[in-house]
């Protein structure tokens, strides 16, 4: 992973905001984070205030390590054990049972708690001299295209976030797998780059999507992750005659296709393996976001294991599109 230099008086001067009860940016391998003392009600509240996000919306609390676990969650499965120690530190967030000093703020009124270490040396430092859990959503407006650089956190929130720590870019590049343990039967909540087989090999057996007694957990709405320019998702062969035809009605329309772009189309274009794809993904979507075309055109993605979620995230970021077409 290629950072830039974070010298420890940048370090001091973050967990001493976060002792005050106030945000930083913080970057992990997955995407950037607006993180607050998890401890701290009125800290975290100014996390929903400055994303727009819902308070009843629960928030994942990042750790230094997975010894702190049981400082945050009771009733431990050995599967909780068993993934930690398998993908810890790493882009897995678990869903476990609440401790009773875990407040309200962060599971928005729910039993269980979401937990993670992330694998991102910086924020690790962050997190081993704060010495406690931070609450870190993905640092940009509520629905928002996450952040993968300090950029485009600091494009996301300008002074309102006076300290942004510059790790370089997410090398994940999408939010977390979460995994919920909290009931008898594990399941898969949110897709991420560490898949079902893997989880699998480790515990055994899970399924996948919500059921009615599911907890509530970050990304499940239906559109989310979403450029403010209207999108579309289009097989290959569509791009270029769906870009023409809106072209020959005056509106500009910008593709994002995978491998190489279509003759004659204008756009980005994304590697054609999964984890160089959403490695790219979100910078990508903001580059042509800030372009002000009419529409975006997206290449859907292939029907393979290894790029599930990305097609999670693709979805959801065109499902409030209502004028692309």
């Amino acid at each position: 992973m290629q950072t830039s230099p974070v010298h420890a008086t940048a370090i001091d001067a973050a967990v001493a905001a976060l002792r005050r009860g106030e945000l930083i940016g913080l970057p992990t391998e997955t995407v950037y984070g607006l993180a607050a003392d998890a401890m701290n009600a009125s800290a975290v509240a100014k996390i929903f205030a400055l994303k727009g996000r819902p308070s009843e919306h629960p928030l994942i609390v990042h750790l230094a390590c997975a010894e702190q676990l049981s400082d945050w969650a009771i009733d431990l499965p050995d599967a909780a054990k068993l993934l930690a120690k398998a993908f810890w530190p790493g882009p897995l967030t678990l869903i476990l049972k609440r401790a009773a000093r875990v407040g309200d703020w962060i599971t928005g009124g729910q039993s269980t708690v979401g937990l993670r270490v992330p694998n991102h040396p910086l924020a690790l430092r962050v997190l081993t001299a704060f010495g406690s859990g931070l609450a870190a959503p993905s640092a940009n407006r509520f629905g928002h295209v996450s952040p993968t650089t300090a950029g485009h956190v600091r494009a996301e929130f300008g002074a309102a976030l006076p300290i942004v720590l510059d790790g370089g870019a997410a090398a994940v590049g999408i939010e977390s797998t979460i995994i919920d343990l909290s009931q008898s039967l594990p399941r898969m909540l949110r897709p991420g780059q560490i898949g079902r087989r893997e989880i699998e090999a480790v515990i055994g057996p899970i399924t996948e999507g919500a059921a009615a007694t599911s907890p509530r957990v970050s990304g499940s709405l239906r559109a989310h992750y979403a450029p403010h320019t209207p999108a579309l998702l289009c097989p290959r062969r569509q791009l270029a005659a769906r870009a023409h035809a809106l072209a020959a009605a005056g509106r500009i329309a910008l593709v994002l296709s995978i491998g190489d772009l279509p003759a004659t189309t204008d756009g980005r274009a994304l590697p054609t393996q999964a984890n160089g794809y959403a490695q790219q993904l979100y910078a990508a979507l903001r580059d042509l976001d800030a372009r002000a075309a009419d529409c975006l055109l997206i290449e859907w993605p292939r029907k393979q294991r290894s790029w599930t979620a990305i097609r999670d995230r693709l979805q959801r970021a065109v499902a409030g599109s209502t004028d692309a077409d």
